[in-house]
């Protein structure tokens, strides 16, 4: 079955309940999630009010550690209608994009220091019906996406290096994330990386509208709810 043609209707609805979304909203990163019980914690999500969910690909090539690939995120299509937020942390995106979007990722989102020439395969995520975004790491300037705004639904911003989860927040990045807001003022922007309820207000202040957070969220003691609510609390409390 060709990507494009894969339950266009369902990825259609899922995109429209992201789009209408109020801002700003955190997805969970399922990294940080118990992979031996999935369905049970996308319920636990969808319980805890959860709008939708961060996928962080990675291929221990172009970052220094393995997930998971579109094999098993097909499977946890299976489980939920949440939007899938996809990050591929991968070298050659292109190669395997129609497997990403036949497994029912809805944004993916790919690296500009992996594809320098971004514009084709931005194109092509987008005939697909899936919305595109593309995400620099902190060393990156914000010079090396400007001139693909235009091609973009969304931006991650990277506030540590990708690869491993519970690194500490690296706030030199809220600069892109301002510059970014200012010049795109309805671009969706997320960020990834150290946000946590100390981190979060941060960036919501910055201008990020999507907060990228894995063990903030996914707490010992089970209680999504709470963390939740402490990140938007948070969000609320911004520092100027």
């Amino acid at each position: 079955m060709a990507a494009a043609a894969l339950n266009p209707p369902d990825r259609a609805a899922r995109l429209t309940r992201l789009n209408s979304v109020p801002t700003p909203f955190v997805t969970p990163s399922l990294l940080n999630c118990d992979f031996g019980r999935v369905g049970e914690e996308l319920a636990a999500l969808k319980q805890a009010g959860t709008v939708a969910v961060h996928l962080d690909v990675m291929d221990g090539h172009f970052v220094p550690n393995l997930s998971y690939g579109a094999p098993v995120i097909a499977d946890w299509r299976k489980y939920t209608e949440f939007p899938f937020d996809t990050h591929l942390m991968i070298a050659d995106p292109g190669r395997y994009l129609d497997d990403f979007i036949d497994a029912g990722c809805d944004v993916i989102i790919f690296h500009i220091e992996a594809v320098p020439e971004p514009v084709p395969l931005l194109r092509r995520i987008r005939a697909a019906g899936c919305q595109a975004a593309l995400s620099l790491n902190p060393p990156t300037p914000l010079a090396a996406i400007e001139p693909f705004l235009d091609e973009l639904d969304a931006v991650l911003v990277m506030s540590v290096m990708p690869g491993f989860g519970g690194q500490k927040f690296e706030a030199q990045v809220l600069d892109k994330v301002r510059a970014l807001r200012s010049q795109r003022p309805g671009l969706r922007i997320s960020i990834d990386g150290g946000i946590n309820r100390t981190t979060v207000g941060e960036a919501v202040a910055a201008g990020a509208t999507q907060l990228v957070a894995g063990s903030a969220v996914f707490r010992s003691d089970g209680n999504y709810a709470a963390a939740l609510a402490e990140l938007a609390e948070g969000a609320r409390c911004v520092r100027t």
